[in-house]
């Protein structure tokens, strides 16, 4: 797989390419926006890493001319915190967002997860143990017996499958299920997290409240 890091500091580029190097990813960088858009003329990549703030072109610039040029998932880092940038960069297309200054590993966990959601295979299936979720055919097994869930309990499940070992924000998880355009609000997303751990059954603690944040699934395998 190959990923793209286009940041105008040299010292994240090198520290994201050593972790993208030891998980065999083979990586291109770019300082800014335009030998970034120059790479993607030369080359297919797989996802590209990018920052917001560069000089001679920003990221949202580049991402519009990259969209042109590739179809490829993008996940965005910033120093900026505010809301606004967050939701500029969804709207024109982002698959993640993840600020300034960020751990390695997640961001490693973040290229993992946008990686799969990219994949399309034809009968994607996740199994532990006799949990069993088929993407393809959108319905859930436990110990053999199908699990009723709404829509939005669905997609839930699904988006914590999708970022498994990642901790989602409030935020995030109503951007991603309900939309940008949605004027919920938390307790929106906690309702539909009791609903759905109530459903989950002797699986319910895989869904883990992160403190101060939101959540994150994580399986005993």
């Amino acid at each position: 797989m190959k990923v793209l890091v286009v940041d105008d500091e040299e010292l994240i580029r090198q520290v994201i390419r050593e972790y993208l190097e030891a998980s065999s990813y083979e990586v291109y960088e770019a300082k800014d926006g335009i030998e970034a858009i120059h790479v993607l003329k030369e080359s297919r990549v797989d996802l590209v890493i990018l920052d917001i703030m560069m000089p001679n072109m920003d990221g949202y610039t580049t991402l519009k001319e990259m969209k042109e040029i590739q179809s490829v998932p993008v996940i965005m880092l910033s120093a900026r915190k505010e809301e606004y940038d967050k939701l500029l960069g969804f709207e024109l297309g982002i698959d993640d967002y993840l600020t300034k200054p960020f751990s390695p590993r997640e961001l490693m966990a973040r290229v993992k997860a946008v990686l799969r959601r990219g994949k399309k295979e034809p009968e994607d299936v996740y199994i532990r143990r006799d949990f069993v979720l088929n993407f393809q055919g959108h319905s859930l097994k436990i110990a053999g017996e199908e699990v009723k869930l709404t829509p939005k309990e669905y997609e839930l499940l699904v988006y914590f499958i999708e970022n498994e070992h990642i901790a989602l924000s409030r935020e995030q998880l109503l951007n991603k299920v309900w939309g940008y355009d949605f004027y919920g609000d938390d307790r929106t997303i906690d309702t539909h997290i009791k609903m759905l751990r109530n459903n989950l059954g002797k699986y319910r603690d895989w869904i883990v409240t992160v403190r101060g944040m939101g959540y994150k699934f994580e399986s005993e395998e």
